[in-house]
């Protein structure tokens, strides 16, 4: 089987010459700390060997509870936030039919996610939707207390027992939870709900190889084994043991940090030309920003989809201020096959391109754009993957994974900690008063009053 790859020479070529080379050591030591558990954040490494580790027999339980959704549902909805929805909405849109909530499928319940937003509007089209329909959820929380799902959990569970009967309810209510503590352990318990537990070892933005990713994935119908395999595979393509000029992992994290370091370029587009890997990009902008965006340093992680965005950003991109490079996966043969139609008018004048496949069209754009980039001042790395499929998606997972781990190293922080998200959350407690929180809700008032 083919493998994923990275070609590097666009990148770099603006930089000097043994530029990646130097960061060897660097590389090693830090992948190093990784396998010693000798890094800060060192109590999050259960994501490092997890794809080697899962056994089939820990798949076979997935997908029994998967079944069972996808046996009694016609709706499924994933409740979660950050990395409890992420990692599963990039695999399943990837992956999917691209108007699958369109399409009426009789093997495969719809797949939604919420508890990602407070938005009302959305919380309520989504239980109206749901008004006359057979839905489960899964519930993904360490805490059971985060305010975006726990809102949605609560309005989906009082919804659910009404219409599919307290009992029933059980059989279609999963809980994705910590093993002992927490609110949504408790429910879990208390309810009779069937459960799986995410790891305390692997935080939120690596937990996509956990059942807080493998589960919703099973239930879209996917192979999860195929997933597990892919990533099993690439664990071992990107081992400490594996020479520095062949583990592009290692390559990968060079070549940002040599950017970042000598170059200035302070922002790392994520670029793709399937519609379908838009959400991978969001999934892959969380595991990066929140890795490495700490202690006033970390390349700030865009994305845009292609060619869609070239008539939107690509101006920006081609002239703007040179603090970018670009990551580009480029998917080398598509699942389907569609012709450029002919024209006997031939008014647009794209008679030339009929008999082509659409792809080839897309290729070649993605070609030019490429070259434009480099000749505009805009390094570009390039992932090759063979196609969008599970074992292939599986590759991208950990290669992104061990990449930032040693990425993050490299640079200098602790990949494995968010601190600043605790900001926001707790001003916003303080100005809904929650209790606990009286002595910030009264400095807040007064920083409000003082600065109106």
């Amino acid at each position: 089987m083919k493998s994923i790859s990275l070609d590097i020479t666009k990148a770099t070529q603006f930089l000097a010459a043994g530029a990646v080379e130097a960061y060897e050591p660097q590389v090693k030591a830090a992948q190093e700390s990784l396998e010693k558990g000798t890094c800060p954040g060192n109590d999050f490494l259960g994501w490092l060997h997890l794809p080697s580790s899962i056994t089939p027999e820990f798949l076979d339980s997935i997908q029994a509870v998967a079944d069972t959704l996808r046996a009694k549902c016609e709706v499924v909805v994933v409740a979660g936030i950050g990395g409890s929805y992420l990692g599963a909405r990039a695999v399943i849109e990837a992956l999917s039919n691209s108007f699958a909530w369109l399409v009426k499928d009789d093997k495969n319940p719809t797949i939604l996610f919420a508890g990602n937003n407070i938005g009302e509007d959305y919380l309520a089209e989504l239980t109206d939707y749901l008004k006359d329909k057979k839905f489960g959820v899964i519930n993904i929380s360490k805490s059971g207390t985060t305010t975006e799902t726990a809102l949605t959990f609560r309005l989906l569970k009082k919804q659910c027992e009404a219409q599919m009967g307290k009992g029933t309810d059980k059989e279609v209510i999963v809980a994705v939870s910590d093993a002992k503590r927490g609110a949504a352990r408790t429910c879990a318990d208390k309810e009779g709900y069937k459960s799986f537990i995410i790891p305390d070892n692997v935080g939120g933005r690596f937990s996509v190889l956990t059942p807080v990713g493998l589960l919703p994935i099973a239930c879209a119908g996917l192979d999860v084994k195929a997933l597990v395999q892919g990533a099993a595979d690439m664990e071992r393509a990107t081992a400490i043991d594996v020479p520095f000029a062949d583990n592009m992992a290692a390559q990968y994290a060079a070549v940002r940090n040599a950017l970042y370091a000598s170059t200035g370029k302070k922002i790392e587009i994520m670029v793709n030309y399937q519609p379908k890997l838009h959400f991978f990009s969001e999934w892959w902008k969380q595991l990066y920003g929140e890795s490495e965006g700490k202690d006033g340093k970390g390349i700030f992680p865009a994305s845009c989809d292609f060619t869609t965005d070239l008539h939107s950003m690509g101006q920006w991109i081609q002239e703007g201020e040179r603090t970018i490079f670009e990551t580009v996966i480029s998917v080398e043969t598509p699942n389907r096959k569609l012709d450029f139609p002919s024209d006997e008018e031939n008014l647009d004048g794209l008679n030339f391109l009929a008999g082509k496949r659409v792809d080839e069209v897309n290729k070649m754009a993605e070609l030019g754009t490429r070259l434009a980039h480099v000749d505009g001042g805009v390094p570009n790395l390039c992932l090759h993957v063979p196609a969008l499929n599970e074992y292939y998606i599986g590759q991208l997972i950990y290669f992104f994974e061990i990449a930032c781990g040693i990425s993050g190293n490299l640079l200098g922080v602790n990949p494995f900690n968010q601190p600043g998200v605790e900001a926001y959350k707790k001003n916003m407690f303080a100005l809904l008063n929650k209790p606990g929180y009286e002595a910030e809700s009264k400095a807040i008032q007064e920083r409000l009053a003082n600065e109106g």
